[in-house]
Parts: C-alpha cells; structure tokens; sequence
C-alpha cells in the first residue's frame, strides 16, 4: 500500500525556513502504532494524518517522533495548505476533528488563519531548579504555566537572552517531569515585533521546535493581557524562524495565522 505524503514549511513564505511538517493522506484508518512509525521515519516535530470524514470535515491527528500529541499548530496549516492548493478544496475554512475539539483553518489571501482554544496562564505551583540548569537560565522576569497545553514559559527581561540560550537537551530529558508538556522562553521583542520565544520539548522527541502553534495560545494570552492589546507579530528565534500573526477573541479563542510552502511530494510505501 502506498499513501500521499508532502512536507510543507508552515509560518513562513520562503522554503527552508519556519517548520517543516509531514502530512500524510490517509485512504482508511491505520493504527497508531504504524503512523508513529512514520513519523519517527520522516522525523519532523509533527507529522500530521488527516482522512476525510464526508460530507466537508477532516479526522486530523499529529504525531512526533514519540508520541501523538493533542495540539499542534503548524502542522495544521501545513494539512490545509495541501487541501488547499494540491487537492482543490473550494470552500474558504476547513473544519478538522482533533484530540482538542472541532479546529477550523481558514483561507486569509496568502496565510492560513487556524481557529485555536485561548490558553489561561497561571502560576506554576513550583519551577525546579534542575530544568533552570538544564535549560541554562540563570534568571526570569516570571513564569507562568498553561492550564489547558500543561506547558512551562518563563519570560526573560532581553530578547537576547532568548537567542543566546544553548539548552543541554540531554539533561533536560532525564529529568522526570511528567507534568510538563514543552518548555519555552520568551522576551518582549525589538522592531516590528511584540515578542519572540524559543520552544523545547525533549521528552517528546523534539529538542526544539522550530515555530510551535500550540504554545503561542498560551503566550498570546500572556503577552495580550501583559501589552494591552489583542493583534500580536511574534517571531519564533529557532535557527529556522518563523513569524505569527495572532489575534485574541473575546470568546476564548485564538486566530493564529501564518503562511505555508509546498517543498516536497510523493508517496510513502508501506
């Protein structure tokens, strides 16, 4: 058996640069072992799996090398953009069925608008001393935790300190953490943008994310609530990069919007 398979970068307009996703077009359902299987195969932060469920909605899962996971941004525009562009899809938002409820990505002149759950950010009950270390940050301005991504941001005084920061990957993955899904680090941002952050999440197979969707739902709530204003420009400082437009809602949602190439097509055999 063979299957439609395509890499697109997400949050970017220039090939080679933003995230790279898998997505696989799936004829019928496979088991989960077999699509972590693939997904270790094309070892990306995500690959996504997506079977038309008629008569205009989509089963969407994502997977990274490890796990299957809840969220995930990037990969979303990237099954949208392949909807779009290589499968003709007419209508202007596509509705996906995910582990975090009824998704929408909807067409917005060269991006892709994804229809996310706001994150609340709360105080974490305690920040262990070992994942400072590991993470090698000396001091934070605060840190604040996910309630619905369960994910751990500390916000630092400098953009620089954000770039300069050479986690021990290793280190960070023997510490036994379970709570914690992903650990990023923000600053408030120079020129055009509002803020930028890195992303890490080594118990997951993925040492750092390119541009992570998922985690900006809980940093748009924080950096909204910290600024005064619901239209953010951030910028993901991975080696890659990648901006996001995003827009808080009064109803608890978040528009997150990004552009998406086409870099690879083909078939994966099984």
């Amino acid at each position: 058996m063979s299957l439609p398979i395509f890499i697109v970068d997400a949050f970017t307009s220039q090939p080679f640069s933003g995230n790279p996703a898998a997505v696989v077009m799936l004829k019928h359902e496979i088991p989960s072992e077999l699509m972590t299987k693939i997904a270790a195969e094309m070892n990306l932060s995500e690959t996504a799996f997506v079977l038309a469920n008629p008569p205009n909605r989509f089963v969407l899962r994502w997977f990274t090398p490890r796990v299957e996971v809840s969220l995930c941004g990037h990969a979303t525009i990237a099954t949208a953009h392949v909807l779009f562009s290589e499968y003709g899809y007419q209508r202007e938002t596509i509705e996906f069925e995910t582990l975090s409820g009824i998704l929408r990505a909807t067409r917005r002149g060269e991006e892709i608008s994804l229809d996310f759950p706001l994150d609340n950010p709360v105080d974490p009950q305690a920040v262990p001393a070992e994942l400072l270390a590991a993470l090698g940050l000396e001091h934070y301005v605060a840190a604040f935790w996910g309630q619905k991504t369960n994910k751990l941001v500390f916000h630092v005084k400098d953009e620089l300190i954000v770039r300069a920061l050479k986690p021990d990957f290793q280190r960070m993955s023997q510490l036994a953490l379970p709570e914690v899904k992903g650990v990023g680090v923000t600053a408030p941002g120079k020129d055009k943008y509002d803020f930028v952050s890195r992303y890490f999440n080594p118990w997951a197979g993925i040492n750092e994310d390119p541009v992570t969707g998922s985690v900006h739902t809980l940093l748009a709530s924080y950096w909204s609530r910290l600024l005064g204003k619901n239209e953010l420009f951030a910028f993901q400082a991975s080696a890659r990069g990648g901006e996001l437009r995003l827009f808080t809602r009064a109803d608890g949602r978040v528009d997150i919007c990004g552009g998406a190439v086409l870099v690879v097509r083909g078939e994966i055999t099984l």
